[in-house]
């Protein structure tokens, strides 16, 4: 992804990265335990259900509050994409 966003930046300098939600959390299920998925993935996408993107950070942050004692590299990993998660808030 990072040569797909360096080859946007370039070609199309004004536009805007967003990540793939579905692949995001595709990613995040992939790392936590089975009889977390359910739980994680429904708060997950509280997130993007949001009305603005103020409201979406504090759930994304509350998010991270939540899972970041059990799922550390799970919240690390989101954290290092989070200017790529809400973009299209802009």
């Amino acid at each position: 992804v990072v040569g797909m966003k360096t080859a946007l930046a370039r070609t199309y300098p004004k536009a805007h990265f967003q990540r793939c939600l579905v692949h995001v959390m595709r990613n995040i299920c992939a790392k936590v335990r089975v009889d977390d998925r359910e739980k994680i993935m429904n708060e997950f996408k509280q997130v993007h259900q949001q009305t603005n993107k103020e409201e979406a950070t504090a759930v994304l942050h509350d998010f991270y509050t939540k899972w970041g004692k059990v799922y550390s590299h799970v919240i690390r990993s989101l954290k290092d994409i989070q200017p790529d998660l809400l973009v299209f808030y802009n």
